[in-house]
């Protein structure tokens, strides 16, 4: 058992929402007890203390989709990429890169992903894999490094059609596998959705397998109209628009998520509200993408549960908060709007997403609770508190001032320094799987 505590608490619970001057105890994975310094130390004077030196103790935050399988593109630079559209985005570079992913690379990837999430109190990650090059047992990578570097995880494999049915066929088998060995495990720690791209990339019969495959298991985490592409080539194909596709197909309910949802149309919009299917916006991907601004006001006024991301392009949730209010101001032409979807988006809706997979309250610090805190290097210069608590996150704070994180009880950063993990050792691992992944993409040697 030990004590966090000597900081500014926020808690997100309404039982007691802030302490100027308190911490948590906790006790194996969940907290026991909320409370001010003082009064932890003496009721459990046997405790270790863990000191937040004045900082902000907060809940860990959650990430509802990104991408593992990009995080050895960092800084990289494809030879004669240079796209117009988003359909050459994907078939240029994250297509390529995943034909060349191998198992070593991915569980690369996961160890550079995850070891950012810890940096930025990232605790809880929810991931679309894809990696072409070698599909079996790629998940089960993903989830040794998840384990070994203590993140909470969701992880599911990205089915598709676009590089032949005998690769659709393994994506769809890395999905069921792993879904089987999750009922068979069942953790709090680790969970599993059946993954799919984007709908022009799936047939019918290949929609067909994956529903079988599923047989109502979990909810499917899968890419809907983020390019226009996709609604015209089900319109063009198959009749329908996509959520309407994928309505047809048994796709859709309250356990599924559908990332981006850019292009849905009002009729769309009653179909996910009707099914209780949840949506995640990815603000920063989606205009670096140039493929537009997801309907966030609209899908939460019609009571929809819209998640926040960053589909890899940060692990900084704090920095995609930032970004998802200012997209949906400019897109509305209306600076008064925004504040409260995109923190209910991260606070509330983020939380509950997990909520639904493994089965412990996150995203607040109260007794019973899982054991996810972090704390926060922010020296507030204006008066700070539970009222104004979102916006010194809006306007002051960034990931890389998480100083602490603790995952389901286990400390595993403490003072900017990781806990149990030789991060040297592991960069240089990572970047000799950068290297060759980056030479077998630009046929050179780095």
């Amino acid at each position: 058992m030990y004590i966090l505590a000597n900081g500014k608490l926020i808690t997100r619970d309404s039982a007691l929402p802030w302490l100027p001057d308190g911490g948590v105890a906790i006790d194996g994975a969940k907290i026991v007890d909320v409370g001010a310094t003082a009064g932890l130390k003496a009721k459990y004077p046997q405790a270790e203390f863990v000191d937040a030196k004045g900082g902000v103790i907060m809940p860990g935050l959650v990430n509802a989709h990104t991408h593992i399988y990009s995080a050895l593109a960092r800084g990289l630079s494809i030879n004669g990429f240079n796209p117009t559209n988003f359909y050459e985005v994907l078939d240029g570079q994250w297509w390529y890169i995943d034909r060349h992913l191998t198992l070593q690379g991915t569980k690369a990837s996961a160890d550079a992903l995850y070891m950012d999430c810890i940096k930025q109190g990232v605790t809880t990650i929810f991931d679309h894999h894809a990696s072409f090059a070698e599909i079996p047992g790629s998940l089960f990578q993903i989830a040794d490094s998840a384990k070994e570097f203590g993140i909470r995880s969701c992880l599911c494999y990205e089915v598709s059609d676009r590089d032949g049915q005998e690769k659709a066929n393994q994506a769809v088998q890395e999905n069921k596998d792993f879904l089987d060995y999750c009922e068979k495990n069942p953790s709090s720690m680790l969970a599993a959705m059946f993954g799919g791209h984007a709908l022009f990339t799936i047939s019918d019969k290949t929609f067909e397998k994956m529903a079988a495959a599923n047989n109502g298991r979990t909810g499917f985490h899968i890419h809907v109209s983020e390019g226009m592409n996709d609604v015209y080539d089900s319109l063009q194909n198959y009749g329908r628009r996509p959520v309407q596709r994928l309505q047809d197909h048994g796709i859709l309910g309250p356990k599924t998520i559908l990332g981006h949802c850019i292009h849905v149309n009002t009729a769309e919009m009653e179909v996910i509200q009707a099914t209780g299917t949840m949506c995640v916006n990815n603000p920063e991907s989606n205009m670096g993408n140039a493929v537009g601004c997801s309907p966030v006001l609209q899908l939460m006024e019609r009571g929809i549960m819209v998640g926040l991301g960053t589909d890899a392009y940060t692990n900084d949730m704090l920095e995609s908060l930032k970004a998802a209010l200012a997209i949906q101001r400019h897109n509305a032409c209306m600076p008064n709007v925004g504040w409260g979807e995109v923190t209910s988006m991260l606070f509330k809706n983020n939380p509950l997403i997990g909520e639904k997979y493994f089965g412990v309250t996150l995203g607040k610090l109260a007794p019973g609770a899982a054991a996810d805190v972090i704390v926060m290097d922010y020296k507030p210069f204006t008066p700070f508190s539970d009222g104004n608590i979102d916006g010194h996150m809006l306007f002051g704070m960034t990931g890389r001032q998480c100083q602490t994180t603790v995952c389901n009880g286990r400390i595993l950063m403490k003072d900017r320094e990781l806990v149990g993990i030789d991060e040297e050792v592991v960069n240089a691992r990572i970047l000799e799987e950068a290297k060759k992944l980056w030479g077998s993409l630009n046929h050179c040697q780095y």
